[in-house]
């Protein structure tokens, strides 16, 4: 069906909404679904010539589907960036950008801040097939500068990181990485784009779980790297569609239509989670609380800076205590206390989400790597939702007054 092209000067938010593949002969108003691991050709000359590349269209569904090309579409106009490539996962996401762009001998420099699971998979699971790794203090730009070498590829950071809240200089990173003649790659997974565009800043690479904010209401996994069209085209998308670490047109769908509530939800969650740290950082239970927004925070002014002047959806707090057996026991009581939010190791969801670091997205880690990211024992992770902020303090308070 004919329509027609959107305005080029359309805001963030309507391309949130509007952006997306052709609708289809029937003209339907919500992004069709495109099921289908496989598209009938017009000939067989017209079938060679795609698959050789030399024609656009279809062909088979690890090469591409429309739904997941309107995905693709949306977040590359939401991140500022020429294209998307959409994966299974956040972490296939990662897979995918370290397993196109390094081999052995290259070099990674990584904040030890990051996700437990990139931790260990670059330094161990790719360390078995020779590429070199450094992990560095998040915050400490001399150690990311000392840590380069001749054959570094690519600076990866995760900002803010997960859980501790702790925000990079993502323009003094991509100066660094370009002047070594590496690439930098931002995991924006806790800002999103709506808080906070990478690219602009001077990443060329920008890593999301769409698991989390981008789905917003926890129902699917999903992955994507937006970088350069010469990027994806020439290095992403080959191992791409040799690997299979594709994503299905259904999560493609649920997350494209999770996109066009995206800016609404996280402004919404961002204020419910600064209300939410205001309160924990004076409550007698809490040691200490751990969010960007707060004027405690280390980093809060860079983070107004590149985060549109809010702090995201998610704080963590410790537990007051007088060890780290004592602080694991007090934690594992306020989480078990819980009634109305949930218990759960996901984030980003319209429901309140709360999670032990330790125990669940670090339990991989040795406990020197724990301390060395400095995840206690007494550490909860709090993802905001959209309950009533009453009922958020009230739920926390039958641990809080119960330890």
């Amino acid at each position: 069906m004919s329509q027609h092209p959107l305005p080029d000067d359309l805001h963030l938010e309507t391309l949130a909404v509007r952006l997306a593949a052709d609708r289809s002969q029937y003209g339907e108003n919500s992004e069709a679904l495109y099921l289908t691991s496989g598209y009938v050709q017009p000939s067989a000359e017209a079938s060679a010539r795609r698959f050789a590349g030399e024609e656009d269209g279809y062909t088979y569904g690890r090469s591409g589907n429309p739904t997941v090309s309107s995905f693709e579409m949306r977040l590359a106009a939401l991140e500022g960036s020429e294209a998307c490539l959409a994966t299974s996962s956040g972490m296939s996401a990662v897979m995918l950008m370290l397993f196109s762009l390094l081999k052995a001998g290259d070099h990674v420099v990584y904040s030890q801040s990051m996700f437990g699971s990139t931790l260990k998979l670059i330094g161990s699971e790719f360390a078995r097939f020779g590429v070199e790794s450094t992990v560095v203090p998040q915050t400490d730009l001399a150690a990311w500068k000392a840590a380069i070498r001749p054959n570094t590829k690519i600076l990866f950071a995760e900002t803010p990181t997960n859980p501790l809240t702790e925000v990079c200089d993502i323009a003094a990173l991509a100066d660094m990485a370009h002047n070594a003649g590496a690439l930098l790659a931002v995991d924006n997974c806790f800002a999103t784009p709506i808080l906070q565009r990478p690219m602009a800043m001077g990443a060329d690479i920008v890593m999301h779980s769409g698991t989390k904010y981008l789905d917003g209401q926890g129902r699917v996994m999903a992955g994507a790297l937006c970088a350069s069209e010469k990027l994806i085209k020439e290095k992403l998308l080959p191992v791409m569609k040799n690997s299979g670490m594709v994503l299905s047109p259904f999560n493609a769908w649920v997350v494209l239509k999770g996109l066009e509530t995206l800016d609404i939800r996280m402004r919404a969650q961002s204020a419910h989670a600064h209300e939410l740290a205001l309160w924990l950082e004076q409550h007698p239970a809490v040691s200490r609380v751990y969010y960007p927004g707060l004027a405690s925070h280390p980093q809060h002014a860079l983070s107004m800076m590149q985060m549109s002047g809010m702090g995201g959806a998610v704080l963590s707090f410790d537990v007051k205590a007088a060890d780290p057996q004592h602080a694991r026991t007090r934690a594992f009581h306020v989480l078990d206390s819980l009634r109305t939010l949930s218990l759960c190791t996901n984030l980003g969801d319209t429901k309140t989400l709360l999670t032990h670091p330790a125990s669940t997205s670090h339990g991989k880690l040795s406990e020197d790597q724990r301390q060395a990211a400095g995840i206690s024992q007494g550490l909860i992770r709090v993802a905001a939702g959209l309950e009533h902020l009453d009922d958020m303090k009230a739920d926390l308070l039958r641990g809080f007054d119960t330890l």
